[in-house]
């Protein structure tokens, strides 16, 4: 499983027949969805696809990557080169769907803790 931004590794995994850099797999189709608008907005070519499972009553994960075999998701967020459609800047909070504010200061979020 690759998630997120935990994880700078690089990794190339054909999806659909094509070879794909990787941004996440393990992940549900909610997720996937997310992704896949904001990837498609920044004008990279994405692809996704239902992850073979060994167990049938596991549930359904997806794999999503793009194109561009030099994408590397941590660079993309840290750099600031990932925009929503109203030009703000995704945060790193933001594409770990942890918050819907945009603060491009990462190392300003905090989560609230609950009592």
């Amino acid at each position: 499983m690759i998630s997120g931004l935990t994880k700078g590794k690089h990794v190339i995994a054909e999806i659909g027949g094509v070879r794909c850099t990787v941004v996440e797999s393990g992940i549900t189709e909610s997720r996937m969805r997310f992704l896949k608008e904001i990837l498609e907005f920044n004008k990279y070519e994405v692809l996704a696809e239902a992850e073979k499972k060994e167990d049938a009553a596991a549930a359904v994960t997806y794999i999503i990557g793009v194109t561009d075999l030099v994408y590397n998701p941590v660079i993309a967020i840290y750099a600031n080169k990932l925009f929503l459609p109203d030009g703000r800047i995704i945060s790193p909070a933001y594409w770990n769907q942890q918050t819907e504010k945009i603060d491009p200061r990462y190392y300003r979020f905090r989560e609230k803790k609950l009592s």
